[in-house]
């Protein structure tokens, strides 16, 4: 494939994460992210509540690989080795053969979905080691390894890994995203209104199979890495080494193609700064953990970081404060609104509005901004529906 053939492959995925960023409502991040792991040829965790599309998103995200084989499974404690990767062919174990049938199972998937992937059972703990790490299974007839063409598997989970056999797979999701509920109340109202009224029909960007297979083996691995970036690497992590945050060496060097991924994904042939907020989605091991891997990231990025940061801080502060307010009279709200919340909120906002110009202008990210501003108008219009009872479907003409 030419260097046309790689740009239109870069920009069929932009325009699928774009796509998918419109139906999936404060997704766009998430959507990105899970790209950027399939172009680096990784494995990703979405970790969430029930009730917050992370199926879906896998579903219709592997859906627009023209060619692939997806495979998907919810696993039990329950769940044996030959459901995931063949059953017994029952035909031929009458006649005194036993095979397994591999067709439609993980073992001929490009890209898999594997639901409740810590509920992973005990017996099939080693094969979907394997299948993760090397992308082979061992047949339970003792034959040849099995190669299997898994570009990368999205997995999912509604809580983190509680034992050892459960804590090793999860080692091997270098991705690991969070997700929510909807913040943003004019957000949900539009949820409830797409569950009432008929859709347009959605536009429909696909990537052949064989190009993103090129992207994943040839294309993203040619993308230079200067020392520039090497050494903000090494930065990194010894500033999270200082706030005793370690990540192992092979997790660093295997996070050095999520960031190739990146740079190919927005269509330039080197890493840039702007790569490395990628890393907030790969070095924590906790919740906890990632709101100060995400700050050393961000300082990295670029220097709007710390304002935006700081600017979140106290975003949060008044979210909390509303919270605390519940049940109080509609007065009382008011007054706090009139006083302290919507001047703080709408200074917030405009400041955000300048670091996000002055980014663009500078050519710097804008992703750790538009994530801060998307929180500012998901607290600004909890404070107009739930302190001053304004409607949340007319809230988002006004923010």
């Amino acid at each position: 494939m030419d260097a046309q053939g790689a740009q239109d492959t870069a920009a069929r995925l932009r325009a699928i994460g774009d796509e998918l960023a419109d139906r999936f409502y404060e997704r766009a991040d998430v959507v990105r992210t899970l790209v950027v792991t399939l172009l680096a040829g990784r494995h990703s965790l979405v970790l969430g509540p029930p009730g917050t599309a992370k199926s879906e998103m896998a579903r219709e995200l592997t859906g627009r690989i023209d060619g692939a084989s997806y495979w998907e499974i919810l696993l039990s404690k329950f769940t044996a080795p030959t459901r995931m990767f063949g059953p017994v062919d029952v035909a031929a174990l009458a006649r005194g053969e036993y095979r397994q049938v591999y067709d439609g199972r993980a073992t001929t998937a490009h890209v898999a979905f594997i639901d409740e992937i810590f509920k992973c059972s005990t017996a099939a703990l080693n094969e979907t080691l394997g299948y993760l790490n090397e992308r082979i299974y061992h047949p339970e007839s003792g034959g040849a390894p099995i190669r299997c063409p898994l570009i990368g598997a999205i997995t999912a989970s509604n809580e983190l890994p509680g034992g050892e056999d459960s804590a090793a797979i999860y080692d091997r999701l270098l991705v690991r995203i969070e997700v929510g509920y909807l913040q943003d109340p004019a957000n949900f109202a539009a949820l409830v209104r797409s569950a009432v009224g008929r859709p347009a029909e959605p536009r429909r960007t696909t990537v052949e199979l064989a190009a993103l297979q090129h992207a994943v083996t040839e294309a993203v691995p040619a993308v230079e890495v200067p020392d520039a970036i090497v050494d903000a690497v090494c930065t990194l992590r010894a500033a999270l080494r200082r706030r005793e945050l370690v990540a192992s060496d092979r997790r660093w060097r295997q996070a050095v193609g999520l960031l190739q991924a990146s740079a190919y994904l927005d269509g330039r042939a080197e890493v840039t700064e702007s790569d490395l907020s990628v890393l907030t989605h790969v070095l924590w091991d906790s919740p906890a953990q990632r709101p100060t891997v995400e700050r050393e990231v961000l300082h990295l990025v670029n220097p709007d970081a710390k304002e935006a940061l700081d600017l979140a801080d106290v975003i949060d502060e008044l979210e909390a404060q509303l919270d605390a307010m519940a049940g109080q009279s509609r007065e009382a709200l008011s007054e706090w609104v009139i006083k302290k919340a919507h001047n703080q909120l709408a200074m917030a906002g405009k400041r955000l509005e300048k670091l996000r110009a002055e980014a663009t202008s500078a050519g710097r990210s804008t992703t750790a901004l538009d994530r801060v501003t998307g929180r500012q108008r998901a607290v600004r219009a909890r404070v107009l529906t739930e302190a001053l009872g304004m409607d949340a479907s007319m809230i988002q003409t006004q923010l």
